[in-house]
């Protein structure tokens, strides 16, 4: 395992590179990477060229949802997700596992909620870590990975990613069924 001094995008590429690295390993072609414009994806396939241009990976882009930073709002351009799509990468935008109707009714009139709860919990491990579990999920949830099967997972802090886990998701109904199986690289603590 691979601890980084720093958080977020600085630590995109060598998180992809990691990755990689592991994933050729352990023969691991199912990618989940959480971003918004295309910047880790973007990334995560110019390091795919140089360390395993030989794999057929699938790779799962997972957004935020629409309207995440404003009302109606996509984060992500309809000109990368051309772009993504003619380079074989799903796009998944929706509501986000962690987040959903739960929240409105928290904003509104207080309380608690078990996805807040769950969501809160993961943090502990790292903002990165939190985002891995629940973009695994949602894609699972969007039959866009195989079911039962070991997959690289790619979520970060604030922009780029800085962590990669290697877990087998299960679906949202099922959530404490997911298995973290290792984690590749991750910032320790808060970073710098």
């Amino acid at each position: 395992m691979m601890l980084w001094d720093r958080v977020g995008r600085e630590c995109t590429k060598d998180t992809a590179q990691a990755a990689l690295e592991r994933a050729k390993t352990l023969g691991i072609t199912d990618f989940v990477a959480a971003t918004n414009t295309g910047y880790t994806v973007e990334v995560l396939l110019n390091e795919q060229k140089k360390a395993w241009p030989e794999a057929e990976l699938n790779i799962v882009a997972v957004t935020h949802h629409a309207g995440f930073r404003e009302p109606g709002s996509d984060e992500m351009s309809q000109e990368m997700r051309k772009s993504l799509a003619e380079r074989g990468v799903s796009v998944l935008t929706t509501t986000h596992l962690f987040a959903n109707i739960e929240r409105s009714v928290t904003s509104n009139w207080g309380g608690l909620y078990p996805g807040g709860l769950v969501s809160a919990t993961l943090r502990m491990f790292g903002q990165g870590m939190k985002v891995c579990f629940e973009i695994a999920v949602m894609a699972k949830d969007a039959a866009m990975i195989p079911h039962d099967i070991e997959i690289m997972v790619l979520g970060g802090s604030g922009g780029g990613a800085d962590t990669a886990v290697v877990m087998k998701p299960a679906h949202a109904k099922d959530f404490f069924d997911t298995q973290l199986l290792e984690t590749v690289c991750q910032p320790r603590g808060k970073g710098k």
